[in-house]
């Protein structure tokens, strides 16, 4: 495990949390919105989105993992769905980080299967380099090249997630 370098520090990314949450706040005036985010990386994330609107926002959480071994195949598994109904409700998405694209456009579908109102997608980084899947992304927080990031939800085996800002390692 090399040096972890910083790739966007915390007050950079506590200014982009807040321009995003402003951004949602203004497209939604006057509706209620839930909140559905892709366990474990999202986690923090999320909080400090909900933490910068002003409106009560509802918040739901979703486990969804691509097997291991058939990464080629793509096949995701849902291990722990949303506790509540979003028939009818506006749902945002949030996701940590968008790679390939193939966990959230499984998730995408799940959920349209519930029949909310609408869903969009939020995500706090994004690599466009490695999409595989189409994928239209509402709100993007940086997008960043191809390097392996941890740190504000995103781990290597479960570590580094606490860090309070995006850093990489050679």
């Amino acid at each position: 495990m090399g040096e972890i370098n910083v790739l966007i520090n915390k007050s950079k990314l506590e200014k982009r949390i807040q321009e995003i949450a402003k951004q949602i706040e203004k497209d939604y005036e006057g509706k209620e919105i839930v909140l559905v985010g892709i366990l474990k990386g999202s986690v923090i994330f999320m909080s400090e989105l909900a933490k910068n609107m002003k409106k009560s926002v509802e918040l739901d959480f979703i486990d969804a993992s691509s097997y291991k071994g058939t990464e080629s195949t793509g096949t995701v598994k849902i291990n722990k769905d949303i506790r509540n109904s979003i028939e009818g409700k506006e749902v945002i998405i949030v996701e940590d980080i968008i790679d390939t694209g193939r966990t959230l456009t499984y998730v995408l579908e799940y959920l349209k299967q519930k029949n909310p109102n609408s869903i969009k997608i939020v995500t706090m980084l994004s690599k466009p380099s490695r999409r595989v899947m189409e994928l239209n992304v509402d709100y993007i927080g940086f997008s960043i090249d191809d390097k392996f990031v941890v740190g504000y939800g995103l781990d290597y085996n479960e570590k580094y997630r606490n860090l309070p800002y995006i850093g990489y390692i050679e």
